[in-house]
């Protein structure tokens, strides 16, 4: 993967772009756009590098409830939801404990907190943190879907907009493993929409659309085929086609 063209930027910096209240933009393809896509907008980002590292592996588990409320909430369209996980970012092995939020705006809204410890049901900072921000007690939550992936930042000059790129992805649940090796997922974080982003206009001008993507419901289903998924069926019917072309 070519990416020599880009600016860097160090993890330092990156404290000016945070966007933990956010608006998120999804797209996804096969990998073979990708090095045509940072062709055209390699002058405007720069790239997170990390000890020489622009390839930073990440690996997180999910947590819901036994029925699958968060997976439900989410499948049965429900506006405000909410999906709990433990995300660890591997080349430097700090964990944290997240909680992501959708808000009826469309807005995604991040809490986090530094654990190590993925067995959350009985850790007290977990129980406290989770109560205060989610509708979720630590005692019902059950570890369901695990999934990995090596992710590249792209950040804009000016900024104002987060980018992140992620390849190589893997799901393991309930002893199914699943490679997605062909499929890359870029999530636009910006303030507002997204109008202004070079990176938009060019997935755009190679007639790449944005459409919803979350990992959590997608390694669910394909983990979990008794879990009900009609709201998912023509989107797992496009990415078969996509990783498989």
């Amino acid at each position: 993967m070519e990416i020599t063209h880009f600016e860097t930027i160090q993890l330092e910096e990156m404290d000016q772009v945070k966007l933990m209240n956010r608006m998120d933009t999804k797209y996804w393809f096969h990998k073979r756009y990708l090095n045509v896509l940072f062709d055209h907008i390699s002058n405007h980002y720069r790239i997170l590098t990390i000890d020489g590292n622009q390839h930073l592996p990440y690996s997180t588990l999910y947590f819901d409830t036994e029925d699958d409320n968060m997976y439900l909430d989410h499948h049965n369209g429900r506006l405000k939801r909410t999906k709990v996980r433990h995300r660890t970012y591997c080349d430097s092995g700090i964990s944290f404990l997240e909680v992501k939020r959708k808000t009826n705006k469309g807005r995604t809204v991040k809490q986090r907190i530094p654990l190590e410890d993925k067995a959350i049901q009985k850790n007290s900072e977990a129980m406290s943190f989770l109560s205060d921000n989610s509708p979720y007690q630590c005692p019902e939550l059950v570890p369901v879907l695990q999934n990995s992936f090596q992710r590249m930042t792209l950040v804009s000059k000016n900024l104002n907009e987060r980018c992140t790129v992620d390849l190589n992805l893997q799901f393991k649940a309930f002893n199914n493993e699943i490679n997605m090796n062909n499929l890359v997922i870029v999530e636009v974080k910006t303030e507002g929409l997204p109008r202004e982003s070079v990176l938009v206009k060019a997935l755009r001008d190679m007639h790449i659309t944005s459409s919803g993507f979350s990992k959590y419901c997608v390694g669910r289903i394909l983990t979990s085929p008794s879990l009900k998924d009609n709201a998912f069926r023509s989107k797992i019917h496009r990415l078969n086609k996509v990783i498989n072309n």
